[in-house]
């Protein structure tokens, strides 16, 4: 299912290869940031001796799957390495190491809403460009990522600006960039309807993916929101996703003056920060199964497990490349844009 190549069927089963040594780095380079939220993390009792065991535990395994990429229920790649770090933070009890964070940056972006919102309206007359606007938000929320040791690095000394974010996008062609296609069709014809794998809290989600979907909604189309359904780094979860849709939306049922009656949030049934659609729930199977256009936003889902994912429908990888490794796996440069839009001729 990973568009990247961990191994091959002529590597030797008992020896760990190249690509997955780098990417056991990946995750190791992580442990530092895990386990400072997991020391803050107050629902936990005897917090700071649990969060060396999380670190020297997770440590262990990675080690382990060094010298044996069999162990652990091997081979590795990112959705194992996910699983393992996720196992081991769940049976010390720690359920949501990033809920502060996560409620600090939705308040604070929650309260840039309407400007963002009003800031994409003022582009009147050229639908085109409104909509390669609202992408560029989208990349610029979805630097807002804790998964990446670098960035989380960034953020506690800091902090990013949303908006200079969207003026500092590597500029266009993109590593992957379908964007002119995409608003040729967006311009010809809107989806009937639309499924959206979301990423992360606060200003990904709040100020990249919901003023993008706001539009599309404003075009008639029903647009279903899918979630996490339990906590995994600062990924949204459903629970979460419900709350942030009710606080933007007025009395009137409206986000921003654009009637929502036509957005649903799905459980996604997913528990990690990359996915495996042949897992997501039932609920969303059903309503996905007449949808006419699938994104799957974000590094892990878009791009790590999921680039080549082939769908009976349009479909849209959107991401930022926030891991050199994926870099050198895809060329271009680091926090370079993914856009990769596949259309089904009828």
């Amino acid at each position: 299912m990973s568009p990247i190549p961990y191994r091959f069927p002529s590597d030797n089963p008992t020896k760990a290869t190249p690509t997955e040594l780098s990417w056991i780095q990946v995750f190791k380079n992580s442990i530092p940031s895990f386990r400072k939220r997991a020391e803050n993390d107050d629902t936990v009792q005897m917090l700071l001796l649990k969060a060396e065991k999380f670190a020297h535990r997770y440590t262990e395994i990675l080690e382990d799957l060094k010298k044996d990429p069999e162990s652990h229920g091997g081979p590795p790649d990112g959705i194992l390495l996910c699983r393992l770090r996720e196992q081991v933070l769940r049976e010390l009890g720690f359920r949501d190491i990033f809920k502060k964070v996560k409620e600090e940056e939705n308040a604070k972006a929650i309260s840039l809403f309407e400007d963002v919102v009003r800031l994409n309206d003022a582009i009147e007359d050229d639908e085109a460009k409104r909509m390669e606007n609202l992408v560029k938000g989208i990349f610029a929320g979805n630097l807002f990522d804790h998964g990446s040791a670098q960035l989380a690095e960034l953020f506690s000394r800091d902090g990013i600006s949303f908006l200079a974010s969207c003026q500092n996008l590597v500029p266009r062609p993109w590593v992957i960039d379908d964007l002119d296609s995409f608003v040729t069709k967006w311009s010809r014809k809107s989806w009937k309807k639309v499924v959206i794998f979301v990423d992360n809290s606060g200003a990904d989600i709040i100020l990249g993916i919901l003023p993008f979907t706001r539009e599309l909604l404003r075009h008639g189309t029903q647009v279903i929101l899918a979630a996490n359904d339990l906590p995994s780094i600062n990924d949204v979860t459903y629970p979460e996703l419900v709350e942030i849709i009710s606080k933007l939306k007025d009395e009137h049922g409206k986000l921003a003056g654009v009637d929502a009656s036509n957005l649903l949030i799905a459980n996604s049934g997913n528990d990690l920060p990359v996915v495996d659609l042949t897992g997501i729930s039932q609920e969303l199977a059903y309503l996905a199964s007449d949808a006419d256009l699938v994104i799957l936003e974000g590094m892990g889902r878009g791009i790590e497990t999921n680039l080549y994912a082939q769908f009976r429908c349009d479909s849209l990888k959107i991401g930022m490349v926030k891991h050199p490794e994926v870099v050198e796996f895809l060329g271009g440069r680091l926090y370079d844009c993914v856009f990769k839009y596949d259309e089904i001729l009828e």
